[in-house]
């Protein structure tokens, strides 16, 4: 994401001045015509901003203040100010001492947070926008606050849930790495005598061995040049639409995939329409936000099947990623005219959803990772076993 530097006039006439992130300096423009602003300079910004972004969970809390205090009466610079002086977090107080500084000047909050890139989510300046316009920011604030927590429980339980297989698999690495470096190397000078009537599982156990061993620098540096070349290869859009479709196509990692894609669709899209952020800017954020290629498409024909004047399940039901329950809710929510309610509903449904699934992946990895290393140990016996019985049945 580039950071560029903005002059425009609006509708009125105005001039406004301010500072966009985006991919290209056609996303910038094409950005600016849906907000009506003619473009009168553009250019891209020298110095990106190197603010430190403070932990989500600041954030929410941040929020949830900020929130309070416009419930309770408070103005809104004076707010700020209250928040900017928390000495706790010094990331986020320079951030809303930023802030407030910007209001202070007659600058509005959404635009004032747009104006610091890399820290706010554009579904949170979005929100932020519509609240100041609606004059309900209070809620607006409250809502974030649900949101940006919810969403760090979720990306917390997903790593969390994590630790254990990684462990797992990390011990059986070390596990497989002492057996072929160091166990099996003492056995062949023992088995010389037998050159090449060595079964061919002990020369497979061997030929592994030499490659951890003697051929150790080679066999690391084909390991790089075998990564380097797929990662390159994975890069190339056909091959990556192909590799997503495998992914979400696999029998357990696919479905938490698309479950955690669909979560947070759900959440984001039903937080904005909740707040007042019309249905197709709201579809454009989410999709921005979604890091499934594949609901992104799914997002795209269903912001212009909503321009048209159609509902969004078909292409939704399309892509393959939504449960039929979660569809006929948002067929529902589109037919009662509460579809911000609605997602944010099935948002929580399918994060519940999702934990129960990766608690059981989790239970099912344990398993499956003490198999594989049973599995090694055995074959490696085995192939240890064939020569010695075949030598001793030569010395008979």
């Amino acid at each position: 994401m580039g950071v560029y530097q903005y002059t425009a006039l609006t509708a009125t006439g105005d001039r406004v001045s301010g500072v966009l992130s985006a991919p290209t300096e056609q996303a910038l423009l094409a950005e600016l015509e849906t907000r009506r602003l003619t473009p009168v300079l553009v250019e891209a910004s020298e110095s990106t901003s190197t603010q430190r972004r403070p932990p989500l969970r600041a954030l929410s809390d941040a929020y949830g203040q900020l929130a309070d205090l416009l419930r309770a009466g408070v103005p809104l610079l004076r707010a700020l100010r209250l928040i900017a002086g928390r000495k706790s977090q010094p990331a986020l107080a320079e951030i809303f001492r930023q802030l407030a500084d910007a209001v202070e000047k007659g600058v509005d909050l959404a635009q004032a947070m747009e104006n610091i890139p890399g820290v706010f989510a554009p579904v949170q300046i979005a929100m932020v926008r519509a609240g100041e316009k609606g004059g309900f920011l209070d809620g607006v604030m409250d809502k974030l606050s649900q949101l940006v927590r919810r969403q760090v429980e979720l990306r917390d339980k997903v790593l969390g849930s994590l630790i254990y297989p990684a462990m797992v698999v990390g011990v059986g690495s070390v596990v497989s790495v002492a057996i072929f470096g160091f166990f099996i190397p003492r056995f062949k000078p023992m088995f010389a005598k037998l050159g090449d009537d060595l079964p061919s599982l002990t020369r497979l156990v061997f030929a592994i061995s030499d490659a951890l061993t003697v051929y150790g620098l080679y066999s690391a540096l084909s390991l790089a040049m075998i990564i380097a070349g797929a990662y390159r290869l994975s890069q190339i859009p056909r091959v990556q639409a192909r590799v997503v479709r495998l992914k979400n196509a696999a029998p357990v990692v696919g479905r938490l995939i698309r479950n955690l894609a669909v979560a947070r669709f759900c959440q984001l899209l039903g937080a904005m329409l909740d707040n007042g952020v019309p249905l197709l800017p709201s579809l454009a954020i989410a999709r921005d936000g979604a890091s499934n290629p594949l609901l992104k498409a799914a997002i795209a024909q269903a912001a212009e099947s909503a321009r048209a004047g159609h509902t969004l399940t078909p292409p939704l039901e399309a892509s393959g990623l939504f449960d039929d329950d979660v569809l006929e809710m948002i067929r529902l929510g589109e037919q009662a005219n509460n579809l911000g309610d609605v997602l944010t509903r099935v948002g929580d449904t399918v994060e519940k959803r999702l934990d129960r699934l990766l608690t059981g992946a989790v239970r099912l990895i344990e398993p499956l990772m003490l198999l594989a290393i049973a599995l090694v140990v055995g074959l490696v016996a085995v192939s240890l076993i064939l020569p010695m019985a075949k030598m001793s049945s030569t010395l008979r």
